[in-house]
C-alpha cells in the first residue's frame, strides 16, 4: 500500500510503517492543488492540519482507503463524504489525552494561585503578597463538557485534588468513577470550574456565549483546551470584566486559522483579543496542550497501530 505523508510527525511512524510493508512518500511542501493532481496514486494519506480535505479533494483520491490524522479531531475533513466513499477515518485522541489533562491542570493551578501575574510583578520589583493570595482547588466542583478521551483524562487528575467532578456529554452513559454525568443545567448550577473538551461541530460552535455564561449560578473559572471557535471572545471579555468568569486558561482562540499553525486570517488583532491579552486573570498558550515530547511519539504510535489493524499486509 502507498501512503502519502503531508505533515511531519515523529519519525517512528514512517519507520514502523516501512517495517510493516507499507511504501511511504513524504511531501511536506507542495501546494494543495499539486497534491490533488497526484493523490490518485495513493491508498492512504497521513495529515495533521495542513489543509482541508473536502469533496473536491476526495473525488480526486480515487484509490484512497484511509485518511489518518495525527491528532484528536477530524474537523478538517469532510467526514460524511469520505465515509460515503468507503474511506476509513483514523484519529489518535488516545495519544495526547494525558498531555491535555496535564496542561489544563497546570493552567488551573496557575490561575488559582496567580502564578503568572505574581511572576511578572516580582520580576518588575513588586512584592505584592496580599494581592496575590491564592484559592485552593481542593473540594471545588469541576464541570467538564465533552467526556471523551480528553475529558476523562482531566477528570482523573481532578479526583486527586478531592474535587467533585461533573460531566456533560451529548452521549448517554459516559460517566465513570471519576465523574458523574449530569444535565447541562445541573452542571451550570453547581460548577466552580468549567473545562471544555469538545470537538468543533455545529453544536459547539460559539457555544460559550453571553447566554451560556449567564446560566451559571456562581462565578466560575473557564478552561478551554479544545477548540477556540467554541468560545465567543467578546462575551468572554465582558464576563471577565463583570467577574462572572473569575479567570480563563485558553490554549485555543476563536481567531486561529484552521491549520492551527498561526493565529489570524488577517494581520490586525481583533478588538476583543486586544482586551483579552491585557487581562491579568487570563493565561494563554499557542494550542500546545497536547503538544508534548511524549505525546508526539504516542500519537504516531497510535496511528501506526490503527492503520496496521485495519489494513494488515500479508508477509
Amino acid at each position: 500500500m502507498q501512503i502519502l505523508h503531508l505533515d511531519t510527525n515523529h519519525p517512528v511512524l514512517i519507520e514502523q510503517l516501512a517495517r510493516a510493508g507499507f511504501t511511504n512518500t513524504e511531501n511536506y511542501t507542495a501546494f494543495r492543488e499539486e497534491i490533488k493532481r497526484m493523490i490518485h496514486k495513493y491508498d492512504g494519506i497521513v495529515i495533521r492540519s495542513r489543509f482541508d480535505i473536502d469533496r473536491d479533494f476526495i473525488d480526486a483520491a480515487t484509490k484512497l482507503k484511509f485518511i489518518a490524522r495525527v491528532g484528536a479531531g477530524l474537523e478538517s475533513i469532510d467526514t460524511e463524504y469520505a465515509e460515503s466513499k468507503g474511506i476509513e477515518l483514523i484519529a489518535a485522541p488516545e495519544g495526547n489525552r494525558n498531555a491535555v489533562g496535564e496542561h489544563a491542570l497546570g493552567m488551573l493551578l496557575s490561575l488559582f494561585n496567580n502564578l503568572n501575574k505574581a511572576d511578572r510583578e516580582v520580576r518588575s520589583g513588586k512584592w505584592n503578597r496580599e494581592a496575590n493570595r491564592g484559592v485552593e482547588l481542593d473540594g471545588k466542583i469541576v464541570g467538564i463538557i465533552g467526556y471523551g478521551n480528553m475529558g476523562k483524562a482531566f477528570a482523573k487528575k481532578m479526583k486527586g485534588f478531592n474535587c467533585t467532578v461533573l460531566c456533560y456529554d451529548i452521549k448517554d452513559g459516559v460517566g465513570n468513577k471519576n465523574a458523574t454525568q449530569v444535565s447541562l443545567k445541573t452542571l451550570q448550577e453547581m460548577s466552580d470550574v468549567l473545562s471544555l473538551h469538545t470537538p468543533w461541530t455545529p453544536l459547539t460552535d460559539k457555544m460559550v456565549d453571553a447566554t451560556f455564561i449567564s446560566n451559571f449560578s456562581k462565578p466560575f473559572w473557564l478552561l478551554n483546551t479544545a477548540r477556540g471557535k467554541s468560545v465567543v471572545t467578546k462575551d468572554l471579555v465582558a464576563a471577565l470584566k463583570s467577574r462572572k468568569i473569575l479567570g480563563a486558561g485558553l490554549d485555543v482562540l476563536e481567531y486561529e486559522k484552521s491549520s492551527f499553525e498561526s493565529l489570524f486570517a488577517s494581520e490586525e488583532m481583533p478588538p476583543a483579543l486586544k482586551e483579552l491579552v491585557q487581562m491579568d486573570n487570563v493565561i494563554l498558550s499557542p494550542h500546545i496542550a497536547g503538544w508534548t515530547v511524549e505525546s508526539k511519539r504516542k500519537l504516531a504510535e497510535t496511528i501506526f497501530e490503527k492503520i496496521v489493524k485495519s489494513f494488515p499486509i500479508a508477509k
